[in-house]
């Protein structure tokens, strides 16, 4: 089996599993950037003990490379548990990450997700240099 067979993809704005990358589509070189990826942007995606995002993982890869680059992996380990039972904990973390990043080439942004019931999603966008 081939990892990529692992990952589902969609669209975002009709599957609430898929990680929806927002940043310019076009950003100058050598200066940082914000991105935002989030999931169940369009369509919520629950965050209970039973059914949550446990992770959002982003790559950039430049045009022309051959290899990907890791961004950030963020976690997400806060979904309501406590020991008064599934979903009576005082904390939930919310499945959308916001950070700064610059390139010197332009590239593909990357972001694959995991849902603890549904498994490994994905989705990219590319990012051009103005």
């Amino acid at each position: 089996m081939n990892m990529c067979d692992m990952f589902q993809t969609a669209d975002w704005k009709a599957e609430k599993h898929v990680p929806a990358i927002e940043c310019d589509d076009a950003v100058a070189a050598d200066a940082f950037f914000p991105v935002t990826v989030s999931l169940g942007k369009e369509i919520a995606h629950p965050n209970t003990t039973e059914h949550h995002i446990r992770w959002i993982r982003c790559y950039f890869k430049p045009e022309g490379d051959k290899f990907s680059y890791e961004v950030g992996s963020f976690e997400f380990t806060a979904h309501g548990e406590c020991a008064k039972g599934p979903n009576e904990g005082p904390v939930y973390t919310n499945h959308t990450v916001t950070f700064q990043m610059k390139i010197k080439a332009p590239g593909t942004l990357v972001a694959s997700s995991f849902c603890n019931i549904h498994g490994l999603w994905e989705s990219s966008k590319a990012v051009a240099l103005k």
